[in-house]
C-alpha cells in the first residue's frame, strides 16, 4: 500500500482527513499537518472522486477527531497536563500540540512496528518530532498499557485525558474492558472514544455499506471484533467505573455542531463517547 504504512485502516482514516482539508476546507476539524503527512499521495487527494457513503464517512473522522481535541482543551484549562492519545495510527495531534506552552505532554500510544513505521515516515516527510511527543510502544491485546505508559514517563498519579479514536471495534471486549478499568483509575481521568453499533442495527443501503466495509477491512487483516449496542457499552462503561457518560448518536453530533437535526434517516450509526469516572 501508499509508503507501506503497516495499518491499512490507519492510513485510509489519515487520507479522510487530509480529504476533509481540501474538500470541506476544514469545516469540521483543522488539521494543518493532515495533508502533509499523506506525502506525494496528498497532490492528489482533492481529485479523487466520492464512492456511495463516503463523504459521511469522512465527516465522521473529522467529527470525532473534533469532539476529541474540544474535550482535550477543556482538560487543559482545568490543569490536566498529561494527554495520551491510544492507537496514534498516522493522526498528527502530537506533532502539534498547541498546549506544549502550557506543560502539555503526549503520550502516543500504538503497536510497535506501527510506530517503527511512523517515525521512518515522518522522518521523510521532513516533520520534526517535538520534545512534548513520546512514543509508547504497546499491542493492546499483549501488552500492559500501565507498564508500557510509566516506563515512557508518564504519571498515573496524575490527572490525564485519553483519547482513543478509531481503535475498539478492532480490539475483543476483554482488552476494551481492561483498557477502561486503567483509565478510570487514574485522577480526574477522561476519555474520548468511538464505536460502532451491530451491522444487524442498521438497514438498506446504509447496512450494505457496513457489511461492504466489514468485509474490507477483515480482507485487509483487520477485522471488526466488537460492536456494540449503547446499552452494552454504556454497561461496560460503568463496570469500569464509568459515572459520567455523554454518548452522542447521530441526532446528538448533529446537535453538537447546531446542525439541522434529522430523524428520517437510519437510526443506527457511529457514536462518540465522553466518559469520566465522576
Amino acid at each position: 500500500m501508499v509508503n507501506a504504512c503497516p495499518s491499512v485502516t490507519a492510513w485510509r482514516v489519515a487520507r479522510h482527513r487530509a480529504r476533509h482539508q481540501l474538500l470541506e476546507r476544514g469545516a469540521v476539524f483543522t488539521d494543518p499537518l493532515a495533508i502533509r503527512v499523506m506525502g506525494a499521495e496528498g497532490e492528489t487527494l482533492a481529485t479523487a472522486g466520492d464512492g456511495p457513503g463516503e463523504k459521511g464517512f469522512r465527516l465522521f473522522m473529522a467529527i470525532r477527531s473534533r469532539i476529541a481535541e474540544d474535550r482535550l482543551a477543556h482538560a487543559v484549562r482545568r490543569g490536566v497536563r498529561q494527554a495520551v492519545v491510544l492507537g496514534g495510527g498516522v493522526d498528527t495531534f502530537g506533532l502539534r500540540n498547541p498546549y506544549e506552552r502550557h506543560g502539555l505532554g503526549v503520550f502516543e500510544v500504538d503497536r510497535p512496528v506501527m510506530q517503527d513505521w511512523k517515525r521512518r515516515h515522518l522522518a521523510r516527510m521532513g516533520l520534526l518530532v517535538p520534545r512534548s511527543l513520546t512514543y509508547v510502544p504497546v499491542d493492546f491485546a499483549q501488552d500492559s498499557l500501565r507498564a508500557g505508559l510509566v516506563n515512557a514517563g508518564f504519571d498515573p498519579g496524575q490527572p490525564a485525558f485519553f483519547s482513543w479514536l478509531g481503535v475498539v471495534p478492532y480490539l475483543t471486549r476483554a482488552d476494551i474492558g481492561q483498557t477502561l478499568r486503567f483509565v478510570s483509575g487514574i485522577p480526574d481521568a477522561e476519555i474520548v472514544f468511538d464505536y460502532g453499533e451491530p451491522v444487524e442495527n442498521y438497514h438498506g443501503d446504509h447496512r450494505k455499506r457496513m457489511e461492504e466495509r466489514g468485509r474490507f477491512v477483515a480482507s485487509v487483516g483487520e477485522p471488526w471484533l466488537s460492536r456494540f449496542s449503547p446499552v452494552a457499552m454504556h454497561a461496560m462503561l460503568r463496570d469500569a467505573g464509568f459515572n459520567a457518560i455523554t454518548d452522542y448518536d447521530r441526532a446528538g453530533l448533529s446537535a453538537y455542531f447546531g446542525w439541522p437535526v434529522s430523524r428520517s434517516g437510519p437510526e443506527a450509526g457511529p457514536h462518540v463517547v465522553v466518559a469520566r469516572p465522576a
